[in-house]
C-alpha cells in the first residue's frame, strides 16, 4: 500500500468510483457534489446554538473535576496531552461540560480552525473561551462525518478566505455558523466514517512506523556524536579517568576544559527591532533545532532599530545556544549564508582555541546535553541558563587534527544519516498528502466508498 501511496496520491484515491451523477452545489470552494446529496449551512445542523467557552484561568489540576479542555492540550491525533492536564471547579464548568460527539473549533491564533471530536470515554471535560462547541442534531448529521469534513481540503479552503485579519487570525461563531456542507444520507454518512476510520488507521499505521524508523535514526545520529566527541575514533587510544564522574573515560592525551576558556560568551538582543521585510536577518531560538538553523522561519528587522553598540552582529562559525524556554540549551554553528545575520534574545559562543564545528557537535553530544546543560537548566524556576553557567561547563578536547579528523567523520556519517531521514520523511508527507486527499474526496462526495463498507 505505502509504494503506491507514495508514487500517486492521486492515482490511488481515483482507485475508488465516482458516483454515478453530480450536480453543482453553487458552492464555488464546494465544487460539484451527488446528485442526491443536498447542502446546508453548519448552523442548521446543530441541536443548539454554537457556543464559545469559559473564560478561566487554568490553575487547578484536581483529577476529580472536569478537564479544562484549551486547544493547545489536544494533541495532532485528536488525543488528549496528560502533561498539560487543568481542572475547573464543577459550578463553573458546569454550563460548558462536553457530550460525546461534540465538536471544537479553534476560534483564533495559529491553530485558529483546528478541530477536537469529544469522546465521552475519555472523561468529563469543559472547554475553553478560545473554543467554540458544535453539538450536532443526530438526525440530520452524525458527528464523526462533521468531524471529517474539518479535516478536508475544502474545510480548509473555506476557512483560508473566511479568516478575519485582525490583530491575530480570528474565526467567529458566525463564521462557522455559515459553513456550507454537501450532506448524504444518514446511512451513507455512517458509511463514510466508517470507511475513513479503516482507511485513516491503516495510513497512521504506515506514519507510526516511518516516525519509529525517524526515531531510530535520530538516537543513532546522537550515539555517533557522542562517541566521536569523547572516545575518538581510535578504538585503541590508551584512555584516562576524565576526574568527572557523569564522563568517564577519555583518550589519555586529550584534555578537559571548562567552555569559558575556549572562547568568549555574549548575549544576544533582549527586545527584537521593527520587523522589515527586506532588512537583515534575525536569528531566534525558534530558529534553532538539534544543530541546525532552519530559513523558514527567520524573521527579517530594519537595520535602523538595530542597537549596533551592543554586537550583535553573528559571524560565520560562531555559536548560538538557547538560554531560556522549552529549548533551553540547543544549539546551531552559524553557515556562512547568515554571516552578517543578529542574533535574537539567546547566547553566542565565539570559539577562539578550538575547532568551532567540533565545539558545536559537542554541544549536542549527551555528555554536554543531558551531563551538564539540562541539570543546570532546570535548577531555575523556568528552564534558563546564562552565559556564567554556559562558561563553566567542561568540554573534552583532543588536539587540533584530531578535532578535524573526528568532525569529518561526524560530517561524512551524518550526511549520510539526514539523506535517510530526509527520504522517510518525504515518504511521510506523500502519506499524509494521501490522508488528506481521501478524506476530502469521500466526505464531499468525489469517491463513492459505500461498497466499501458493504
Amino acid at each position: 500500500m505505502s509504494n503506491a501511496l507514495e508514487k500517486n496520491t492521486s492515482d490511488h484515491v481515483r482507485r475508488f468510483k465516482p458516483y454515478p451523477a453530480y450536480k453543482d452545489s453553487g458552492v464555488e470552494w464546494l465544487g460539484e457534489v451527488p446528485e442526491k446529496w443536498h447542502t446546508m449551512r453548519f448552523k442548521y445542523l446543530l441541536s443548539e446554538p454554537l457556543k464559545y467557552g469559559a473564560n478561566e484561568v487554568a490553575e487547578l489540576d484536581d483529577p476529580n473535576l472536569p478537564r479544562y479542555v484549551r486547544i493547545t492540550d489536544v494533541n495532532e491525533d485528536g488525543t488528549l496531552r496528560e502533561e498539560t492536564f487543568k481542572s475547573l471547579p464543577e459550578d463553573i464548568a458546569k454550563p460548558y461540560l462536553l457530550r460525546d460527539g461534540d465538536l471544537l473549533f479553534a476560534r483564533s491564533g495559529a491553530t485558529v480552525g483546528k478541530t477536537f471530536y469529544y469522546q465521552d470515554s475519555w472523561g468529563r471535560a469543559a472547554y475553553a473561551g478560545y473554543l467554540i462547541r458544535g453539538r450536532l442534531a443526530a438526525h440530520k448529521m452524525i458527528a464523526k462525518f462533521a468531524a471529517y469534513f474539518a479535516q478536508s481540503r475544502n474545510y480548509w479552503g473555506w476557512l483560508g478566505s473566511s479568516v478575519i485579519q485582525a490583530t491575530i487570525q480570528n474565526v467567529s461563531a458566525e463564521k462557522y455558523a455559515g459553513l456550507v456542507l454537501g450532506i448524504p444520507s444518514a446511512d451513507e454518512q455512517r458509511a463514510i466514517a466508517v470507511f475513513l476510520d479503516r482507511e485513516t488507521a491503516r495510513i497512521d499505521q504506515l506514519i507510526a512506523k516511518k516516525e519509529r524508523q525517524i526515531e531510530l535514526l535520530q538516537e543513532k545520529r546522537s550515539a555517533l556524536i557522542s562517541h566521536a566527541v569523547t572516545k575518538g575514533l581510535n578504538p585503541k587510544a590508551k584512555m584516562k579517568d576524565s576526574g568527572i564522574e557523569w564522563l568517564g573515560e577519555i583518550p589519555e592525551h586529550w584534555e578537559v576544559k571548562p567552555i569559558k576558556c575556549i572562547g568568549t560568551i555574549k548575549y544576544g538582543l533582549g527586545t527584537p527591532p521593527e520587523q522589515r521585510d527586506d532588512g537583515v536577518a534575525i536569528i531566534r531560538a525558534t530558529d534553532i533545532h538539534q544543530g541546525k538553523i532552519f530559513a523558514e522561519s527567520i524573521q527579517r528587522v530594519d537595520p535602523d532599530d538595530v542597537p549596533w553598540s551592543r554586537d550583535p552582529e553573528l559571524r560565520t562559525n560562531d555559536i548560538l545556544v538557547v538560554r531560556s524556554g522549552a529549548y533551553t540549551g540547543d544549539s546551531a554553528i552559524v553557515p556562512e549564508e547568515w554571516d552578517g545575520a543578529i542574533a535574537g534574545y539567546d547566547m553566542v559562543l565565539r570559539v577562539k582555541h578550538a575547532i568551532p564545528r567540533f565545539v558545536s557537535y559537542a554541544l549536542l553530544s549527551k555528555y554536554l546535553l543531558e551531563g551538564q546543560i539540562y541539570l543546570e537548566k532546570m535548577r531555575a524556576a523556568q528552564p534558563h541558563l546564562n552565559a556564567e553557567e554556559l562558561g563553566s561547563f567542561y568540554i573534552v578536547l583532543p588536539p587540533y587534527e584530531e578535532q578535524k579528523s573526528i568532525v569529518r567523520h561526524i560530517d561524512e556519517h551524518l550526511s549520510q544519516i539526514d539523506i535517510m531521514i530526509a527520504k522517510i520523511e518525504a515518504s511521510s508527507g506523500l502519506l499524509r498528502e494521501y490522508r488528506t486527499a481521501v478524506i476530502s474526496a469521500a466526505v464531499t462526495g468525489k469517491i463513492d466508498v459505500r461498497e466499501e463498507v458493504a
